[in-house]
């Protein structure tokens, strides 16, 4: 049986693209080969992660395309190039159209970084997700693995993991 090709679309630094390469490296991750990195900056450094892996990589950014449908065809002609089978966004900051969406229904995953249904949706990204689930003073956050459909961080939960927020944590330790 063949191995589902898979593309992680990324906007930066790469960190839950580089759990994803650990644990296809380790085998925890066996029934998928990642074929493909989009990032959508071209300064991003999950680019040089997806290099050192020999994962083959390409920019595209929305500003050069022109606009939403422009920016999604060209993300969609990469994919079929490279005969994407599932599609993962992590850490991926920008929203996809339903007609995106709906094309590759329930072969899109999303990370994010909270315990869905708390601090999701449009605006809650990045460390904005740490910082109001401190800000809240809740003890308990995590990550979500859900698909992703035409409303943001609305998709159905796959996966969830918690973990326990401590007394001096920070947005940036809630991150890693």
């Amino acid at each position: 049986m063949s191995k589902a090709r898979v593309a992680v679309l990324v906007s930066g630094g790469g960190t839950n693209l580089q759990a994803i390469i650990d644990a296809v490296s380790a085998g925890t991750i066996h029934s998928g080969e990642l074929a493909l990195v989009i990032a959508n900056k071209a300064d991003a450094y999950a680019l040089e992660r997806a290099r050192t892996a020999g994962i083959p990589t390409c920019t595209i950014l929305r500003k050069e395309c022109g606009s939403q449908e422009a920016f999604e065809d060209a993300i969609v002609a990469a994919l079929e190039q490279a005969h994407i089978d599932l599609i993962v966004l992590a850490g991926f900051m920008s929203i996809l159209s339903e007609r995106f969406t709906s094309r590759y229904d329930r072969r899109i995953l999303n990370v994010h970084p909270s315990l869905i249904p708390s601090f999701c949706g449009q605006g809650f990204y990045g460390l904005r997700v740490h910082e109001a689930a401190l800000a809240k003073g809740v003890k308990v956050t995590g990550a979500t693995v859900h698909f992703v459909n035409e409303i943001p961080d609305g998709g159905e939960i796959l996966l969830q993991k918690a973990v326990e927020v401590l007394p001096g944590d920070t947005p940036e330790v809630l991150q890693r």
